[in-house]
């Protein structure tokens, strides 16, 4: 009885620390970094298409980099590196007491929570330690890193449908997140009654355009992991950088990578606008 007890207790107390004002603050803390880099990336990507790059990586390591190189760079990304850890602490909180709103507490609600927990873990890691000086954590290509697991999946038993299988897991997920974003299901975690009439119109595009280019983003890399397994070549699968890249090599030229450019510093404002408006 006692023991029953005490466990009751202690779970009452870790759901009050989970709803506290300190992770509320951790979680917007991390929708401010999170903006950080995809505004980052976005910007990256825009000088691409204009340009060159200039030897620059359009991806979560090129946005690491070119923090690093800043004035007080260092600083900022300890500050972008604890960010993340709040955002990756808020997960989990809601992968083990549920999400606010009446469905939270779904099975499958707090499995994303932890799969995004584990994300934003590593995503945190990675800053600081390149932070710390390892500077070939964080940093790396992500077209090389992918390119390097598909290769290592298909020397596998099975390796070829395993790459298949992931590829059309990660196309679908594109297509979710840009579904989702073009019928605002993002209304359900706002605060829209705060908002003003211009406020809410503005988040509404942003939220809508910045996330449906992060999904076409999601979609199109899942569909070049695809074609690596299908050819059997490591080589056809990219990371970020290369995915942005390909967009340039369409038809539409280079305008069709400012598009996807602009939607993603727009996705990186929305985050900024859900760090304000967030129900956490």
């Amino acid at each position: 009885m006692a023991t029953g007890s005490a466990k009751a207790r202690g779970r009452v107390h870790a759901q009050r620390a989970a709803n506290s004002t300190a992770v509320s603050a951790a979680a917007r803390a991390g929708f401010v970094a999170r903006g950080v880099i995809y505004v980052l990336i976005g910007v990256l990507s825009l000088r691409i298409a204009l340009s060159d790059g200039g030897g620059k990586q359009a991806d979560r390591g090129g946005a690491i980099a070119e923090i690093a190189e800043k004035p007080f760079g260092t600083v900022l990304l300890w500050l972008l590196g604890t960010a993340l850890a709040g955002m990756a602490l808020w997960r989990l909180s809601e992968a083990a007491f549920g999400q606010a709103g009446p469905d939270g507490k779904k099975a499958s609600k707090r499995a994303m929570a932890a799969g995004r927990f584990v994300f934003y873990g590593f995503v945190s890691y990675s800053v600081l330690s390149y932070a710390a000086g390892d500077k070939g954590s964080g940093s790396g290509s992500s077209d090389k890193n992918s390119q390097d697991v598909t290769a290592k999946a298909l020397d596998w038993p099975g390796g070829k449908w395993i790459v298949a299988v992931a590829g059309i897991a990660v196309a679908a997920a594109g297509v979710w997140i840009a579904v989702r974003a073009i019928r605002h299901k993002f209304h359900k975690h706002l605060k829209m009654f705060e908002m003003s009439e211009k406020t809410r119109k503005a988040i509404d595009f942003l939220g809508m355009f910045g996330g449906a280019a992060r999904g076409i983003v999601f979609a199109v890399a899942g569909v070049f992991a695809v074609a690596a397994a299908v050819q059997h070549k490591p080589g056809k699968a990219k990371g970020m950088d290369d995915t942005l890249r390909s967009f340039s090599e369409t038809p539409a030229g280079p305008w069709l990578l400012v598009l996807i450019a602009v939607g993603f510093a727009a996705f990186g404002v929305f985050s900024w606008a859900n760090a304000r408006w967030r129900k956490v």
